[in-house]
């Protein structure tokens, strides 16, 4: 279902084409009020319980456990996506001469992490070239074989959107004995996704772009295999019988159930976890399948007038519904971005595309000042 125009839920002046939700979501009204709210408890320590520190944290489990269609002892409340890839390769192991799979162009948090295994372990990280048709699951599975340890990868690829098909891969790497490791930042609560589907390994996100929450609040998921693993930190919170804060001072070796023994320290965060909370209701109300494709709609506008420029765009099959990157033969010159952000027109440049991202309060008006400006300036 196409859904109508949500601006009015944001804090978006009338002047600003904000077309960049990939960069960072705008905040919606609702998630700033109840940030506010949050910041005056502060103020107020005797009001807090020792079972705040507890409850709001698992309510946020299982929003986001709904969001990925995964069972809430699976989630870890991270700070941030390469959190949980490092909790990832802290518990995946890797055999001498064993490879990595990683995509050409990669987020940066989503490369380094891997190396470091590689190097610590004796293994080999290898790119897989961006394919000239777009089809990057073609190319991964093409490279993923009986040498492989890991494949990490994106749903879709963040300068682009290029899709990624996450069943397929992961269900060629169980094949071969690979684990599956995901960063979702760029995806999830745009484009539908099923951990029961997917399966797998661990799967990380960012929350302030299209999961609409705060900055430094974020997720990870833990396949059951891997959820007695190592944990990167150890923080008093994620021991067995931590809700009694009597009892602390008798240390104990066992940790809280499921993947809660990978939480961030301080994951109560008193401001920044009733934001989060907000933001998923808010997500799961409009429904992430009807996001994504309110949100194709939009993209396969600006696909269709960028051909008109003669610019280049990644056929629809291949790319997500909620991005698209825009190349021109040649290039752009190195101020295009700041051109447009002159004109209160804002995207991004990842690579050599202009990166389109928009959201539930983009119209199609937005898409049309967009192509203007560029027509003007390209």
């Amino acid at each position: 279902m196409i859904l109508p125009a949500q601006r009015h839920l944001f804090d978006l002046p009338d002047d600003v084409t904000w077309i960049n939700c990939a960069y960072m979501s705008p905040q919606l009204h609702e998630v700033s009020e109840v940030g506010k709210e949050a910041v005056g408890r502060k103020s107020r320590p005797w009001l807090l319980r020792p079972e705040d520190f507890f409850t709001d944290s698992e309510a946020l489990r299982k929003l986001f456990a709904r969001l990925v269609d995964a069972d809430a002892d699976g989630v870890a409340l991270v700070p941030s996506a390469s959190y949980g890839l490092a909790v990832a390769a802290a518990n995946v192991p890797v055999r001498v001469g064993q490879r990595l799979l990683v995509l050409a162009e990669e987020f940066p948090s989503n490369v380094y992490p891997w190396r470091e295994l590689a190097e610590r372990a004796g293994g080999q990280v290898v790119t897989v070239r961006r394919p000239e048709d777009g089809d990057w699951t073609r190319a991964l599975l093409e490279e993923l074989d009986e040498r492989t340890a890991l494949v990490a990868v994106p749903h879709c690829h963040w300068t682009d959107g290029g899709l990624v098909d996450l069943v397929r891969v992961g269900q060629r790497a169980r094949e071969v004995g690979a684990a599956l490791a995901v960063d979702a930042t760029q995806s999830l609560g745009a484009l539908p996704l099923s951990v029961a589907e997917v399966k797998p390994d661990f799967l990380a996100a960012a929350g302030y772009k299209w999961l609409m929450g705060p900055y430094s609040q974020g997720y990870l998921y833990v396949a059951p295999r891997f959820r007695e693993g190592r944990p990167i930190e150890h923080n008093w919170l994620m021991r067995g019988g931590s809700e009694d804060f009597t009892r602390l001072v008798d240390y104990r070796d066992d940790f809280q159930p499921g993947a809660r023994r990978f939480d961030v320290g301080e994951r109560s965060n008193f401001v920044l976890v009733p934001m989060a909370m907000a933001a998923l209701r808010q997500l799961l109300k409009w429904g992430v399948g009807d996001v994504q494709e309110t949100l194709r709609a939009l993209t396969e506008r600006v696909a269709k007038g960028a051909r008109a420029l003669t610019l280049e765009v990644p056929p629809e099959t291949q790319r997500a519904g909620h991005m698209v990157g825009l190349k021109r033969r040649g290039g752009y010159g190195p101020d295009v971005a700041a051109k447009l952000a002159a004109r209160k027109v804002f995207v991004s440049v990842r690579g050599d595309s202009i990166r389109v991202s928009p959201h539930l309060y983009n119209t199609e008006a937005d898409v049309d000042r967009l192509l203007e400006e560029l027509d003007a300036i390209v």
